[in-house]
């Protein structure tokens, strides 16, 4: 079992499926099999989103693994997990989750420099389908134009 010194976790698929507004970073609420187990890259949040359950922010679907030598006081895989963030944050994102087609995502999972497990949220719109079509465009583009320089 090795513990790595600097963990991240990326959600790859949230800028390629939303369009982002708006990015914070939050603390999380996790017992200590859940921070063990994290601090061993064994998590995942690409199909994690965030909703608000009586006025508190909370992940909902991100799954980090049972730690190994946990013992009957070992954690649920996925549950919902409280976010911590000042309270004129969460008014001013609850305001605009208000507006239709608006969502909460992960970004990236890591421990900062304290050692406290933090994720980076953002605001996000759904893409419509030309739009996807259109990034993956220009990242194709990028990498032949990157081939091509790195032949001549």
């Amino acid at each position: 079992m090795k513990i790595e010194k600097t963990i991240n976790i990326f959600n790859k698929r949230a800028r390629f499926e939303y369009e982002l507004l708006d990015e914070i970073e939050a603390g999380m609420v996790l017992t200590g099999t859940e921070i063990k187990s994290l601090r061993s890259s064994k998590a995942s949040i690409t199909d994690a989103f965030c909703q608000f359950i009586d006025g508190e922010l909370y992940i909902i679907n991100m799954m980090i693994d049972e730690y190994k030598l946990g013992t009957f006081y070992n954690h649920k895989t996925k549950r919902e997990r409280k976010l911590l963030l000042h309270k004129r944050e969460l008014q001013k994102f609850e305001k605009k989750l208000k507006d239709v087609g608006n969502t909460i995502v992960p970004l990236k999972l890591y421990i900062n420099d304290k050692g406290k497990a933090k994720i980076l949220i953002a605001l996000g719109r759904g893409k419509k389908l030309f739009d996807k079509r259109d990034s993956i465009k220009e990242r194709e583009n990028k990498r032949n134009l990157e081939r091509i320089l790195k032949k001549s």
